[in-house]
């Protein structure tokens, strides 16, 4: 909250006593001394430096003979040497950031244990009271206020409390330094992990062999190889559909029960009969749900990163459902209790309400951002503009035109100075707007894969190649298995535990006790040997290691519990045998056409799905283009809009509309920070 001094400040010339003290329970510190020539304070104001610093039973006393006179330029000082808000803290204004301040001086802090930390204070006012703030790099205000220093491999954690006057520094924990600086994160879609990897040869993975199979209507179908690149119709993979699955034909879920006992015995019956991704396949094709890529010659590029780097073949989606509840998973531990697609109603509801999607204990950004962790999002901006519109920005607080163009990645992660610790990138979804998904490389089962593994060479090319690699991790993952048969049977999960099962959102009763179909994954990394890794894992682990790294809170009883991903707290030596460039993809042929023109004429004409993809990006558009109003007509106008959209063909242009002020208002925000 931004702060002045008040009309009773002293004149020009006037001395006064200033002190402040920094208590020390945990007897931790060694000595506070003065920073020379740090101070800064309001022209014209006296002042003797350097203050005096007393120290009794842990109490240091820092006081000031000085002036006391408003200034703007010391407060910009201040943020200047400090970063912004979160990188100072007053505990009695909730660590706000000043507008003016009387003076700042800096102090170094010696530890007992070894190093030290440089921090500034600053004193401005508050009601009626002097005020002090404190600040510098290691700093963090928000949510935990706290010092952090490194010594050797270790950061040492200090939490920060106190009053108008008073600072106190608390021991709290000490975690690792790693090796890795930078976490990249691109999550692909709908696909288990023997539909990809079964058959690629790797030695040492758990995969289907032709032995494994299903029996649907007196027919016998086995694993095989030569899966489609793309399919006929999408197969089902909402929450209803994947019981049937995992369970068996016919098999259904009891609100709040158990799950039922799983045998995976029920995919080809489910993608003979399911509906709700669209029409039933032909019957000739439902074999296909079986069928294995040739990964060596069909994803080219996934495969030689699998066998250079570390597979893991334990890894599950967060529950067994679609793709928005388990996308929400990967960046919260929880879906608060949405197990389903969302619906035209949820969506509007979330930004009507709380303007966006939001989780009971917040989501990994809004945790990287009350501790300093910077973090940059991506997408895939090569294909059709139905698209680019990422399925993140539907949480609270992730505003559409913060997503970067990936046009851009390569180019900025050539910098050594890249400041993201964290960079999550989503790929182009293709043509959301008719269903079909054509034209995007999110792998989706109706598209092709080539554009996908193409996306991967990109991704992992661009960061090979910067001054970011060796100290680098890629996470390349799936968010689920998108209908497609996994032999191997997940296991049973830990809740999150933090209300979501009881919220409206949850269809089914769902109890969140049962992991989800297992999906590819493949970590990247020249601090990671190659490796099968058999270590249980789901999309929290991503959230786990971000915790471990970053000193970052679990989120949830599920993101507590799971698995660090392993490697990462022992890296160390970067290799120097990693391969620059990735094999060229071929493109392949699928089940699946384009659109005739009169096909799509006449989709245009059919009603937005009530739930679904679509649904859920038009509500995502809602979000971005309300936000983009400056006042409350130009909102009330938006969501007018917004209702208008009925059909598909509405829907395509309500995408290049709010899409094109969204790259607008991109360009000129950049524009702003450009210098």
């Amino acid at each position: 909250m931004p702060n002045s001094a008040s009309s009773s400040d002293a004149p020009l010339g006037a001395k006064h006593a200033n002190v402040v003290s920094i208590e020390d329970p945990s007897n931790g510190i060694r000595s506070i001394e003065y920073l020379p020539d740090s101070l800064v304070i309001a022209t014209g104001q006296p002042a003797d430096v350097p203050p005096s610093i007393t120290a009794t039973g842990g109490v240091f006393t820092i006081t000031l003979q000085a002036g006391r006179h408003k200034s703007k330029q010391v407060a910009d000082t201040f943020r200047s040497q400090c970063g912004d808000s979160p990188k100072m803290f007053a505990p009695s204004d909730s660590g706000g950031t000043p507008d003016e301040l009387h003076f700042i001086f800096g102090l170094t802090i010696t530890f007992k244990i070894g190093g030290s930390a440089t921090v500034y204070l600053a004193q401005g006012h508050h009601f009626l009271a002097n005020n002090w703030w404190i600040g510098g790099d290691p700093v963090f205000s928000q949510n935990t206020p706290r010092l952090e220093y490194t010594l050797g491999n270790k950061i040492y954690t200090f939490a920060i409390s106190g009053n108008h006057n008073t600072f106190q520094l608390n021991f709290k924990d000490t975690r690792p330094v790693s090796s890795i600086e930078h976490v990249f994160v691109l999550m692909l879609e709908n696909h288990s992990f023997d539909n990809i990897l079964a058959l690629s040869g790797i030695p040492g993975i758990i995969a289907a062999t032709s032995s494994d199979c299903n029996s649907y209507s007196g027919n016998s179908y086995c694993v095989q190889g030569n899966a489609p690149v793309s399919m006929p119709t999408d197969p089902g993979h909402e929450f209803a559909d994947v019981v049937e699955q995992l369970a068996g034909d016919g098999a259904s879920y009891t609100p709040r029960g158990q799950y039922p006992p799983i045998n995976n015995s029920g995919f080809v019956a489910n993608y003979a009969t399911t509906k709700t991704e669209g029409p039933a396949p032909p019957p000739a094709d439902i074999g296909d749900i079986m069928k294995c890529f040739d990964t060596a010659s069909q994803l080219p590029m996934l495969h030689q990163l699998a066998n250079e780097f570390v597979v893991c073949d334990q890894w599950f989606s967060s529950l067994p459902g679609p793709t928005w509840p388990n996308r929400f998973f990967l960046h919260g531990a929880s879906s608060n209790g949405l197990d389903h697609s969302p619906s035209s109603a949820e969506m509007f509801d979330w930004e009507l309400l709380w303007r966006g999607f939001v989780y009971p204990r917040g989501s990994i950004f809004d945790a990287m951002n009350a501790h300093g962790i910077t973090w940059r999002l991506y997408h895939d901006d090569s294909g059709p503009i139905e698209g680019r519109i990422s399925q993140v920005s539907a949480i609270h607080g992730i505003d559409l035109c913060r997503v970067h163009d990936l046009s851009d990645f390569e180019s900025e992660v050539q910098s050594s100075s890249y400041p993201y610790q964290y960079t999550f990138i989503e790929p182009n979804y293709g043509d959301v707007a008719n269903g079909t998904y054509e034209g995007g490389s999110s792998q989706h089962p109706m598209d092709g894969v080539a554009n996908g593994d193409a996306l991967i060479a990109k991704i992992y090319e661009s960061i090979r190649n910067s001054p970011l690699w060796p100290k680098s991790l890629l996470i390349i993952t799936y968010d689920e298995h998108g209908g497609f048969y996994d032999h191997y049977a997940p296991g049973p999960a830990l809740p999150p535990d933090d209300g979501g099962e009881a919220s409206q959102y949850n269809k089914s009763g769902f109890n969140f006790a049962q992991y989800g179909v297992r999906v590819p994954a493949v970590i990247v990394s020249p601090l990671l040997e190659k490796n099968i890794d058999h270590t249980l894992y789901d999309h929290a682990s991503v959230l786990a290691t971000l915790e471990w790294l970053f000193g970052l809170p679990p989120l949830t009883k599920r993101d507590e519990a799971a698995n660090v991903i392993q490697g990462v707290k022992t890296a160390t030596i970067a290799r120097t045998n990693c391969p620059q460039r990735l094999k060229t993809a071929q493109a392949q042929g699928g089940k699946s056409s384009p659109l005739t023109a009169e096909q799509r004429t006449s989709r245009e004409q059919e009603p937005i799905p009530d739930s679904g993809n679509l649904a859920g990006f038009v509500g995502v558009l809602l979000k971005a283009d309300s936000s983009l109003a400056t006042t409350p007509e130009e909102r009330r106008a938006a969501v007018i809009r917004f209702q208008s959209v009925k059909t598909r063909g509405d829907a395509r242009a309500y995408i290049h509309e709010v899409m094109n002020k969204v790259q607008t208002e991109r360009a000129q925000r950049s524009q702003r920070t450009t210098p």
